[in-house]
């Protein structure tokens, strides 16, 4: 299908929906990088003008990468429900936004369309969409998931508390653990990027933070972000595995470069559900993703990097994770490669991720030879805290050693709940009150007296 539009005396070609997309995209460096973009501001209006113009319905009859050579495109093809898309499949993907934007567009309806929307669909209109439009969109959608506590409810924005140490120190960890806790952070999960694949430490993290968790009655879940095989082999070895971690791409090749595949993934969550370890509910798997991981695998066949993100989304949906993390300036500037690309990005990730059932989070982030910095964070934090975000980071100092990235501080959700009435997830402010952590209000105060501290067992 091919695709023009006019624009005073240029009249431009698009050849085919992966080339419209691609060139109607925001600028940013990966898809410069990729040579798909546009080439001008004035082509990429005329893109944005084409693909208004274009069916949902397009994206069902022209796959943007071959349904015979991609795995993830087979999920997305077979697992789209006509039904759901029937009370939209006479939009356009103009239509679509003003629909999305529209008063009487409630939460209800964007949950009855959901499982007719393919990803494909949502990138494309998010292209049409400003900042603002992305921020309201997302918010009307709330993903609520559960494990032994419940994130992504309306008004609430949990953590991610991130320990990570440069050599797996466990008293180091726990330090890190502890300081987080007296912040009020940690309810999406305690989660360790460790710096060794050694099982031996996997495990004993594992244990660590399981003993820490039980000892204290913390109704949190723990994660070791290693490879699923990893966690595979931890689980038959009869390690306290809560959470299952993986990161996952857009493209067959590229989760083929992350050394996983759907049947792989299936089997992780086939393992992780026989334990039975939530206790409100078995929403366990943790999937991370970022635009430009297709593309830095050579695995994007010629698809935006936007695109390719969002169609990671439709992986992590087959597996009804509990949280889904886009970290957004992770992969570098190559890709994203400043602040308000950054800024974008995270939006659009968010709102994506959201309209197709995903409960997102957003690691806010930059490497220190990205153009971006903690202002810039800022920002993105409050639009995304502002647009109902599952979950943030909450990294000492928002300096992680270990990964050596800037991400976002206890402080800084210290600060977003405050300026926007956010709360905690319901059992996690409980367990905070009654740990003399934070006062009836949910405001920290002097832990001085705190059991947590009174009665710490060093590990």
């Amino acid at each position: 299908m091919n695709f023009c539009e006019t624009i005073g005396a240029n009249r431009y070609h698009f050849d085919g929906l992966a080339a419209l997309l691609a060139k109607a995209s925001p600028r940013r460096s990966g898809d410069e990088l990729a040579g798909v973009a546009a080439a001008s501001e004035q082509e990429r209006a005329a893109a944005k003008m084409a693909l208004a113009q274009v069916p949902l319905s397009a994206f069902l009859n022209e796959a943007l990468i071959p349904y015979e050579i991609d795995e993830v495109t087979r999920l997305i093809i077979d697992t789209h429900s006509a039904k759901a898309f029937a009370e939209i499949s006479h939009l356009t993907v103009g239509d679509f936004r003003n629909w999305l934007l529209a008063d009487t567009t409630d939460t209800a309806a964007l949950v009855r369309v959901a499982a007719g929307l393919t990803p494909e669909m949502v990138a494309a209109v998010s292209k049409l969409m400003r900042n603002q439009d992305l921020i309201l969109a997302a918010k009307k959608r709330p993903v609520v998931t559960r494990f032994r506590n419940t994130v992504g409810l309306p008004g609430h924005l949990s953590v991610r508390l991130q320990p990570n140490h440069p050599t797996d120190d466990v008293k180091g960890i726990a330090a890190s653990m502890i300081d987080g806790l007296m912040y009020g952070c940690g309810d999406a999960m305690i989660g360790i990027n460790p710096a060794s694949d050694s099982l031996a430490a996997i495990t004993a993290l594992l244990r660590m933070t399981d003993e820490f968790r039980r000892a204290y009655d913390v109704p949190t879940q723990t994660c070791v972000l290693t490879h699923v095989t990893n966690t595979l082999a931890a689980i038959e070895n009869g390690a306290p595995v809560d959470l299952i971690f993986q990161s996952i791409a857009g493209t067959e090749k590229a989760n083929a470069g992350f050394g996983v595949s759907l049947s792989l993934l299936a089997e992780a969550y086939d393992a992780g559900r026989s334990l039975k370890r939530g206790t409100v509910g078995e929403n366990l798997m943790y999937f991370e993703t970022g635009q430009g991981s297709a593309l830095s695998a050579n695995a994007h066949h010629g698809v935006d990097q936007q695109t390719c993100e969002a169609r990671a989304y439709a992986v992590a949906r087959r597996f009804n994770p509990f949280l889904t993390n886009t970290v957004v300036g992770f992969i570098g500037p190559e890709y994203l490669y400043d602040g308000k690309q950054i800024i974008r990005a995270g939006l659009e990730d968010h709102f994506c991720g959201k309209l197709l059932g995903v409960p997102m989070g957003c690691d806010i982030c930059y490497t220190n030879h990205a153009e971006a910095d903690q202002d810039d964070m800022d920002t993105l934090l409050t639009l995304l805290c502002t647009a109902n975000v599952n979950f943030i980071m909450g990294v000492p100092g928002a300096d992680d050693i270990m990964l050596n990235y800037q991400s976002t501080s206890f402080h800084d959700a210290l600060y977003a709940r405050r300026v926007l009435g956010l709360k905690r997830a319901p059992e996690f402010e409980t367990w905070l009150e009654t740990m003399r952590i934070t006062n009836a209000l949910g405001q920290i105060q002097d832990a001085s007296r705190s059991p947590l501290l009174l009665n710490w067992i060093e590990p």
